[in-house]
């Protein structure tokens, strides 16, 4: 459905993007990632017609955005970090103006109260936008970019200035909105992407640095990690595990009075549970448990220099 293809963008002799390649599928939650300065932004507007690049295309639905930039933005909705609102009008004033400067052609009334039901601001459709709270704020601007039934939507920063309870209500909107369409979902709240997205990219330095599920980013990156909790002093244990096939680190963990914990980390990709078990039958332990790294600890290491 959507498609970078090899994207280059110099500014004189800075290179913002360096041969940024990824494709989303069509009814898919796609989390972008990357700090400041790494090209999200740079490569969000090269998709949404907003800059071009200065070499390698963009394409929504076969559709490349700079040659065909009326059918490309026909199927494609954007949400701007900052909703393009107009605070004088009414939410229905509002909606109405973006459905003319689309030139949608669909019933207006059908079409308007479909996408109000869909972000569900029906209750506000009479009011001033500048009376509006941050969270309805940013529902109206979803539900411009939702106007004329794009295929897919770009997202940048839904949820950014919402309390947690308003968060929450985004994401769920979110999911619901990547049933039927693609979403490019961008964020700094990694725990709000590791719950919506169903891929992830990550970006840095304008290279994408990862791409890939965030199980199987854990999984690759972060290895299993498995945490042991024994009884009697660590040292003993410790040089026990140490020789566990697979294992690259032991790492000491705080423990109660008369017990020891540690945490093994794996190979990547390792499974090292029958080694362990094995290596603990001499000795009483008291749990095993198996964890994996989050997308926050993936993330920074990703772009402290790893590439995978």
């Amino acid at each position: 459905m959507v498609e970078i293809n090899d994207l280059v963008k110099k500014y004189g002799n800075k290179t913002a993007l360096d041969h940024v390649s990824f494709q989303v599928r069509e009814g898919e939650v796609l989390g972008f990632l990357g700090p400041n300065g790494a090209g999200k932004s740079t490569t969000l507007n090269i998709l949404t017609g907003n800059l071009s690049a200065t070499s390698g295309t963009a394409s929504i639905d076969g559709f490349e955005i700079l040659e065909s930039p009326l059918e490309a933005k026909r199927r494609l909705g954007y949400l701007p970090e900052q909703p393009p609102l107009y605070p004088e009008m009414t939410v229905e004033e509002y909606l109405t103006f973006v459905y003319r400067l689309k030139r949608c052609r669909l019933e207006r009334k059908a079409h308007l109260e479909e996408v109000c039901r869909t972000v569900d601001i029906q209750d506000v459709r009479p009011r001033l936008i500048r009376n509006l709270s941050k969270g309805y704020r940013q529902r109206l601007g979803i539900a411009q970019a939702l106007v004329g039934r794009p295929r897919a939507l770009v997202l940048d920063e839904p949820a950014s200035g919402l309390d947690p309870k308003q968060m929450e209500e985004v994401r769920d909107l979110v999911k619901s909105l990547g049933r039927e369409r693609t979403v490019i979902f961008s964020s700094h709240n990694l725990a709000e992407v590791q719950a919506v997205c169903d891929r992830v990219v990550v970006i840095d330095h304008g290279r994408v640095v990862a791409d890939g599920a965030p199980e199987e980013l854990a999984r690759r990156l972060g290895g299993t990690r498995l945490r042991v909790r024994a009884e009697g002093t660590e040292s003993a244990l410790r040089e026990r595990l140490e020789r566990v096939p697979g294992v690259k680190a032991v790492r000491v963990l705080p423990a109660a009075e008369g017990e020891c914990a540690l945490e093994l980390l794996a190979e990547d990709g390792r499974d090292i549970r029958r080694e362990t078990a094995l290596a603990l039958k001499e000795g009483p332990f008291l749990a095993l448990e198996i964890t994996g790294a989050d997308l926050q600890g993936i993330f920074l290491r990703l772009t402290e220099g790893e590439r995978i």
